[in-house]
């Protein structure tokens, strides 16, 4: 692992360096020469990370599909080493999907994916792998394998905000669950992440979400407010002595006009 495009403090280093040796080898064990290449991208290289809150991001790229078999195997692999390091329990994202697949976008793709607050399964690929694949390969960190960009095609400029407006348009219908929405981890995380599109979609590719907030409040200053308190909401995610529904109404308006901003005049659901 190159230390050098690893973007955590110094003293947190060694820690993220075990988890991610860690993780290699157990895959390494798991999979044997099925694996081509494992690649970090995320926070870790976007200079986001916090090393209390983020996830650990990382890609698995084997010779072909992970078969049910395989799933039950990693199943465990992942239960083994959430159960031995409990810090890290549903903070690590791994995203399995083959050689072939990985090489440009397919809607019809199902890959194997462990998430924060799902277990790991089967899922047909979005737009965002559109998003996931351009970060993949400019920025991603090879723990194991040849460099992504050999391993995947250019994504070009019009495919990418083509990508982000259609996952904004999805931001329609996830705004409308308010039980996931109110809390005020999810709120932060929501104003965040519609400062880091914005900037994607105007721009043409991603930058860390402290990077965006800054940016978006340049852009939209009658915001600014809202947008400091969401990085001081991520930074106190633990506080549970908080009011989620007197800062809902005011993160909902936000994300409505972020997403007005990006797909235009089309009717935002509310």
């Amino acid at each position: 692992m190159r230390e050098k495009q690893l973007l955590v403090e110094p003293e947190h280093y060694l820690e993220v360096n075990r988890v991610l040796n860690l993780l290699l080898s157990k895959h390494k064990e798991l999979l044997g020469a099925r694996l081509v290449g494992m690649y970090v991208f995320g926070s870790l290289v976007t200079g986001d990370f916090d090393f209390d809150v983020s996830d650990i991001d990382l890609v698995a790229i084997t010779t072909q599909d992970i078969s049910q078999e395989d799933l039950e195997r990693l199943k465990k692999l992942h239960e083994e080493i959430a159960r031995e390091n409990k810090d890290w329990a549903d903070r690590i994202e791994v995203g399995y999907i083959s050689k072939v697949k990985i090489r440009r976008y397919d809607s019809n793709y199902r890959q194997a994916l462990i998430s924060p607050g799902e277990p790991i399964h089967f899922r047909s690929v979005g737009k965002d792998w559109i998003i996931n694949r351009r970060l993949l390969r400019e920025k991603g960190v090879s723990l194991y394998g040849p460099s992504p960009k050999t391993l995947i095609d250019p994504v070009t400029k019009a495919e990418f905000k083509q990508a982000v407006e259609e996952l904004t348009i999805e931001w329609e219908r996830w705004i409308t669950n308010l039980e996931v929405m109110r809390p005020r981890k999810y709120q932060a995380y929501s104003i965040l992440t519609m400062c880091r599109i914005l900037y994607a979609f105007r721009n043409g590719y991603v930058i860390s979400k402290i990077e965006a907030a800054d940016w978006a409040k340049i852009e939209l200053p009658e915001w600014s407010n809202l947008i400091d308190e969401a990085v001081s909401w991520r930074k106190d995610w633990r506080n549970e002595n908080v009011d989620h529904d007197s800062t809902l109404p005011e993160t909902l308006r936000f994300i409505r006009l972020v997403i007005k901003q990006i797909i235009g005049d089309r009717e935002v659901i509310s």
